[in-house]
């Protein structure tokens, strides 16, 4: 693709080695000119305007949360600077924050497509670590606390007799543009807008290759048989934490039988169709695309391009 995917920019050394040298971590931290990036409630903090960008503060503006133990991920290194994300959610109102020159708590995916291209990346990948720390807080295995560990990248139980550790996980999702000839399978779900078209997708089970869970899906939402399955590209999505895998596969059968549950409509598309709803994508006509932001819209995109 000449313009890369929303999310898919991140330019940060994430400078593993790093994340247990306590030493190391803690000169950062008080370091003038490292950055802070605020997330409340899973907001982050956006300086908005003609070019909106990511609200990084410095370290003195965010000392009470480093003193108080707020979740604190380490993101990387960028341009020799050490860089990290924050959980200021204790701010009881978050439209009147600590400083009067910090931004505005902007909802990342409302946010992120006006955003630098390495700077949506850096927002997917802070919201995705502060919303499983937020959702793993206890051990698995015996339900004890856990507490944070590796600079954000690990839990690990507070009970000595158990020290399971625990790793934020990715969720791979497949997301196809199915073809057959000139026409293209397009469907939405029963809880997307009316006429809003994406492409079919569905997670990865355990065992399976990402081309057999491409073909599962694919049958198990409409019926259509797939044979050739070709990879095209990836997206973070961090919605909570999902990788999409977006791939091209080419259909054997034409027959949709819907499954309802998954899907309210499907039906075949030529490419002047496809056109006119990625051109129709960011208003609320109908029938469009779903928004430019989502690999979907992209996989279609690339598919009325191709010769």
């Amino acid at each position: 693709m000449t313009t890369p995917l929303v999310f898919t920019g991140n330019c940060f050394d994430r400078a593993s080695h790093l994340r247990n040298d306590a030493n190391w971590l803690a000169e950062q931290k008080q370091d003038p000119k490292s950055r802070f990036l605020p997330m409340h409630r899973l907001k982050a903090l956006i300086q908005l305007g003609e070019s909106s960008q990511i609200d990084w503060r410095p370290s003195d503006e965010v000392q009470e949360y480093l003193d108080d133990g707020s979740t604190l991920i380490f993101l990387g290194n960028h341009d020799g600077i050490a860089h990290f994300a924050i959980d200021v959610s204790t701010i009881e109102n978050p439209k009147a924050p600590p400083s009067s020159n910090w931004g505005k708590f902007i909802d990342v995916r409302s946010i992120s497509a006006q955003l630098n291209s390495h700077e949506a990346g850096a927002l997917a990948q802070a919201r995705s670590m502060l919303s499983w720390h937020e959702n793993h807080r206890f051990c698995s295995v015996c339900g004890a606390p856990s507490v944070l560990k590796d600079s954000g990248y690990a839990r690990k139980c507070s009970q000595e007799a158990c020290g399971g550790m625990h790793f934020p996980r990715t969720d791979p999702v497949a997301i196809m543009m199915v073809t057959r000839g000139d026409r293209c399978l397009l469907g939405y779900g029963p809880h997307f807008p009316k006429e809003q078209y994406s492409a079919l997708a569905g997670f990865i089970e355990p065992g399976e290759t990402i081309e057999q869970g491409v073909r599962r899906e694919i049958l198990e939402e409409t019926g259509v048989i797939v044979g050739n399955v070709r990879y095209h590209s990836s997206q973070p999505w961090p919605y909570p934490s999902s990788l999409m895998i977006g791939c091209f596969a080419e259909a054997l059968s034409e027959e949709i039988t819907l499954d309802p549950v998954e899907l309210a409509h499907a039906d075949w598309f030529t490419k002047d169709q496809v056109r006119d709803m990625l051109a129709k994508s960011l208003t609320r006509d109908t029938p469009r695309m779903s928004p430019p932001l989502a690999i979907a819209h992209q996989l279609a995109k690339a598919w009325t391009e191709e010769k």
